[in-house]
């Protein structure tokens, strides 16, 4: 990576509007929010931000470019990562692995969590080569619908380091 610096903080509901446009179509939303209806609104965030935990912003240079949190969480033991979205424009740039070694801190330090799970949809190439470099060691599949098309939901865990 060049010069650029790479920060994060919590998300807030006055990054939504910005974070909607993380998500470019339809495929892009369902590996990212598959019980969200595209195109993504802030009203579909917005529900999100409220009800999971940890939602976080990562920024390139200052700006907004990427967002994730945990859709579950078990004291002491596990957080699963959601909603991982990143700016079209900054992809490519490490943000998805930044990021990702952020909510992997955050389930430690918050949750005392030993293990970060995260789900990855079959079609999602990109996401399995990321999390295969990150660590993340395959430890299940199961069968999920995406309207009439059954699809593989790959699911992933990684031990964090306490």
């Amino acid at each position: 990576m060049n010069d650029q610096l790479l920060s994060h903080r919590g998300a807030t509901p006055a990054d939504l509007d910005e974070v909607v446009r993380f998500v470019r179509n339809a495929d892009e939303l369902f590996f990212a929010f598959p019980k969200a209806h595209w195109p993504l609104s802030h009203e579909q965030l917005a529900h999100v931000l409220a009800e999971r935990q940890g939602s976080t912003l990562a920024l390139l240079d200052g700006r907004p470019a990427g967002f994730a949190n945990f859709y579950q969480s078990i004291a002491g033991e596990y957080c699963a990562l959601g909603n991982l979205m990143i700016a079209p424009w900054a992809r490519g740039q490490g943000v998805a692995r930044y990021l990702i070694g952020v909510m992997e801190r955050i389930a430690q330090r918050d949750f005392l969590a030993r293990e970060l799970k995260v789900s990855c949809f079959n079609d999602n190439s990109a996401g399995l080569l990321l999390y295969a470099r990150l660590g993340y060691e395959l430890r299940g599949l199961v069968e999920r619908q995406r309207g009439q098309q059954r699809v593989a939901l790959l699911q992933f865990g990684k031990p964090l380091q306490s």
